[in-house]
């Protein structure tokens, strides 16, 4: 009689389902000692996550579930996607969202920057005029498939602090010479 098919969940960084890899896992597999009792023992399988697997898939491996019964083939494991939390990135599906900094100036005259992201380092133009939680899509940049996600760029305005003389003086030069109220747009 075919063993019983086990599930397992696994935890791979994002970057292995933008270029694939083989990752060793450990598994705590139960089998009947030489008295008959149940004992468990650890397994290590190398496993090939493929280039473009999505959060919640799973991964097949024929014959390494439970043992079968009477010399019946073992069942299958089933492996469950997870993604290794990373604060610099949030996965929906096969779009990847990440926030990067950038100066009030560079967000003011807009220019160019690297920024990194699952797939390495890429160049991107932020845009004159651009203000805090503007986003930039990067077209098929997200996780690899037959239709690629996206990845989003959310831009996020840091000030620096006024933690100097200079500092402190170039911010009143600000106050004095830009006719700005931010609150004035809000329409009350």
């Amino acid at each position: 009689m075919r063993g019983e098919d086990r599930h397992a969940k696994i935890h791979i960084d994002l970057a292995d389902a933008y270029q694939g890899a083989t990752r060793a896992i450990t598994l705590h597999v139960p089998q009947v000692d030489a008295q008959g009792r149940v004992i468990s023992r650890e397994h290590t399988l190398n496993v090939r996550i493929p280039r473009g697997i999505k959060a919640g898939q799973h991964i097949r491996l024929t014959g390494q579930g439970s043992p079968g019964i009477g010399g019946g083939p073992a069942g299958d494991l089933y492996l469950e996607i997870h993604f290794t939390p990373d604060s610099r990135y949030r996965v929906e599906g096969r779009d990847v969202y990440q926030t990067v900094p950038v100066t009030p100036w560079e967000a003011a005259l807009g220019t160019s920057i690297e920024t990194p992201t699952p797939a390495g380092p890429v160049k991107l133009k932020v845009p004159a005029g651009s203000q805090t939680g503007r986003r930039l899509r990067l077209k098929g940049r997200g996780i690899p498939g037959s239709e690629p996600g996206d990845l989003y760029v959310e831009l996020a305005v840091v000030l620096p602090p006024a933690d100097t003389d200079r500092a402190r003086e170039l911010y009143e030069t600000m106050a004095q010479e830009l006719a700005f109220d931010p609150r004035q747009r809000r329409g009350g």
